[in-house]
């Protein structure tokens, strides 16, 4: 929107733009009482304001649009697309009735494959352990890590949900987590899966000096720990009818990274992030794709002195 206004002996051109939500003005400068601007320079300045504000908004603003398919399993990218019936016309035009047929006949499958339940994946860190153990089966829980599991448990069934599974890495902290939540959570079927262990997802920006894999701890983790995204992180299947809620109890830097994949962040910046032991990290998809954070680290129904991070 562009309007010039008399102000004095001159005139002042006020340049209206919004971009987003996000809504600015720009008045510039008394240039006499002769305004002549050609569409070009006004299309220049335009343009050039909308920069300005864009760098004050924010660094580096680059807008990157949400991939309502990032699971592949869209319900229009499910469908194989039917060959159109036509008549060809002395003016070669198509048939209007065939084609509409077609269409009908497409988007009642496509409603078929439409459904509104939503998944809930709740992500659990496990509780406090021993660092110093000297391999994978003597760093087991503290005390107060069998606490935390205790609490996060209680927890879980205070929220009275319909839990469908539970899933536990096959790392000792996690898998004696996980049976402590259980004892809560009595009915509930329970397995395993290696591919939630701890790891090296990718390489983190910026980098931290006290923590340095080596790029064939990323590259072998980081496959690993993608393939476990891509295995428990879509929308709803076709044959469920109802909104469902399972239980992963697995590590901090999986779970960080889990968030940056479903939010479709940067991977990169899943150490920007700390999670305490025993907290709760929810995350909801939709059968259109949608992906929300309900919670991240959830952990305020644990006492104060219960709480803990490494």
């Amino acid at each position: 929107m562009t309007s010039v206004f008399r102000n004095g002996g001159g005139y002042k051109l006020a340049i209206g733009f919004a971009v987003g939500s996000f809504a600015g003005w720009c008045v510039g400068e008394e240039i006499g009482s002769k305004v002549c601007f050609s569409r070009r320079t006004n299309e220049a300045s335009t343009s050039s304001s909308v920069q300005r504000i864009l760098a004050s908004w924010t660094n580096n603003y680059r807008p990157i649009e949400w991939d309502s398919n990032w699971d592949k399993r869209d319900p229009q990218s499910l469908i194989n697309p039917k060959k159109t019936k036509s008549s060809v016309v002395s003016s070669q035009v198509v048939n209007t009735d065939d084609n509409n047929n077609n269409n009908n006949e497409k988007q009642a499958e496509e409603n078929k494959k439409k459904i509104k339940p939503v998944r809930h994946l709740l992500l659990i860190r496990h509780g406090q352990y021993h660092l110093k153990g000297e391999d994978d089966s003597k760093r087991f829980l503290t005390e107060l890590g069998c606490q935390q599991a205790d609490f996060t448990g209680l927890r879980l069934l205070e929220l009275k949900l319909p839990y469908k599974l539970i899933i536990h890495s096959t790392m000792t902290r996690a898998r004696e987590t996980a049976n402590l939540i259980h004892k809560h959570l009595e009915g509930v079927p329970m397995t395993q899966c290696s591919m939630l262990e701890e790891g090296a997802p990718f390489p983190p920006e910026p980098p931290l000096s006290s923590w340095k894999p080596d790029h064939k701890q990323f590259y072998e983790d980081g496959a690993r720990i993608e393939a476990a995204f891509r295995k428990y992180f879509h929308r709803p299947d076709q044959t469920q009818l109802e909104d469902s809620y399972e239980v992963i109890v697995c590590h901090a830097n999986v779970i960080r990274y889990f968030v940056c994949r479903a939010l479709q962040l940067p991977p990169e910046a899943w150490l920007r992030m700390s999670l305490r032991h025993g907290s709760i990290t929810w995350i909801s998809v939709t059968s259109g794709g949608r992906v929300a954070l309900r919670a991240l680290g959830d952990c305020g129904y644990m006492p104060a002195d219960k709480l803990s991070v490494t």
